[in-house]
């Protein structure tokens, strides 16, 4: 009797067993996600408030870079009353918190950052920073003039709501309040390539990172994105050309510095116009700062530059990298003086890996409504939420703060403000990516 028929139904009837068992697994999953994130958005309507009052109370007492202690206390002290196992001090100021859910499962890590820029706010709200800190020697105002405050405000926010539910969290959630993103003092390392270094991705292993920014240039209840490069990689040179001291009077006795970085500050515009193929990314070559000489009728022996790199593709910043040392060297030599360029390290590209993007913008989408989700063009600015971006997957998103009707003043500047309201979709969006990349996981 022939019996392999008879296998292979029987084979089918189990496969087919089998996958129907599976898919209703899938499906509950993910029913079980949606009802807790309907539990999510109504907690996150709630807190609103609360979150609105963090982020004045951060606003209103800013800290620079490296220095976040009171900001660090105040974030420390909310986690611990939260129950969470909490460490402070990790890269000088860090905080990380970590709430293991009812059963086993993915680590996914969120990630803020905490720190302020020297910058005097002459913005009119009541909260306004008047802080006065130190800068490079100097006495500065000190504001949070690049929403690092509402970006604290909305973690704290998650890490309350998910602890409230972590009888129904599966998997672990590692919360990251870090120090110095805009950069370490002179001298000092920090921000989240010290975290890293320090091993914040670890015990728990990280398996996924997530990261917003407010945007005070995107209407309130808006998130953008892209999928790859979304922010510049950042690098710093500097140039020291040495000629010969002269009078001025008499140049053809000397080698003249200064007209030497002259024609080396016009010839480095060669390399973004004439040298990189811009239809496949953009880059940057900045000059920013000049110094040179100190009377009139003094040809100087020395001159020093420093300015920028931006690229959104390793290989174009390489290659920037040679031609700046080429160009400054060999201009230098046709004038008879000598060039010397150092190319200091600074952040990777913001890279969102593909995958993990295209499997949770459904989720954005879901959060904020289909058509307030869109995708944009890469910005030049820099972020080094890249170093996390470096080990593990990551995505990183803007979140809209701009007021209906309202002008974006700018990052950075003594104007620049962001419309509160747009904070609960913060705490919804970073909440709902954790409960769906836990469901989508297969735990």
């Amino acid at each position: 009797m022939n019996t392999r028929p008879l296998k292979k139904i029987v084979t089918l009837l189990l496969f087919s067993s089998f996958m129907t068992v599976l898919l209703m697994g899938n499906m509950a999953k993910y029913a079980y996600a949606q009802d807790l994130k309907t539990l999510i958005d109504s907690r996150s309507a709630d807190l609103e408030d609360r979150v609105i009052e963090w982020r004045r109370h951060i606003h209103q007492n800013p800290e620079l870079s490296n220095r976040e202690y009171k900001t660090a206390e105040y974030i420390s002290k909310h986690l611990t009353d939260l129950g969470l196992e909490v460490q402070t001090g990790i890269a000088h100021t860090g905080v990380v918190a970590i709430l293991e859910g009812a059963t086993p499962g993915p680590v996914v890590a969120l990630r803020a950052d905490m720190d302020a820029l020297p910058v005097t706010e002459r913005t009119p709200i009541p909260f306004k920073s008047t802080v006065i800190g130190e800068y490079q020697g100097n006495q500065v105002g000190v504001m949070h003039a690049c929403g690092h405050d509402t970006h604290v405000a909305i973690l704290m926010g998650v890490a309350q709501i998910l602890t409230e539910l972590k009888d129904k969290v599966n998997g672990t959630v590692k919360f990251i309040f870090q120090p110095a993103e805009e950069g370490a003092p002179a001298g000092e390392e920090g921000g989240a390539e010290l975290m890293v270094k320090e091993g914040v991705l670890k015990n728990p292993n990280v398996d996924a990172i997530f990261g917003l920014h407010i945007s005070d240039a995107t209407p309130v209840g808006m998130i953008t994105y892209r999928e790859g490069g979304i922010m510049a990689s950042s690098n710093t040179f500097q140039i020291t050309v040495n000629g010969k001291q002269a009078h001025g009077s008499a140049p053809w006795s000397g080698v003249d510095p200064i007209v030497t970085s002259a024609q080396i500050i016009n010839n480095l515009q060669t390399i973004i116009s004439r040298n990189m193929e811009l239809t496949n990314e953009a880059a940057v070559v900045t000059v920013g700062q000049i110094h040179g000489g100190v009377r009139s009728n003094i040809i100087p022996e020395e001159v020093f530059m420093e300015g920028t790199i931006r690229a959104l593709d390793n290989d174009m910043r390489d290659a920037i990298f040679e031609r700046i040392k080429t160009i400054a060297i060999k201009t230098a030599e046709a004038n008879g003086a000598i060039a010397e360029v150092t190319i200091s390290p600074g952040y990777p590209i913001t890279y969102n890996d593909p995958e993990l993007t295209r499997k949770m913008v459904p989720t954005l989408q879901k959060t904020a409504g289909e058509n307030m989700v869109v995708t944009m063009p890469a910005i030049t600015g820099a972020e080094d939420f890249s170093f996390f971006q470096e080990q593990i997957p990551g995505l990183y998103f803007f979140l809209g703060g701009l007021p209906e009707g309202g002008t974006p003043a700018g990052h950075h500047t003594p104007d620049f403000y962001i419309d509160e309201s747009g904070l609960e979709l913060g705490v919804r969006s970073l909440s709902h990516l954790v409960i769906d990349y836990f469901a989508s996981s297969g735990n």
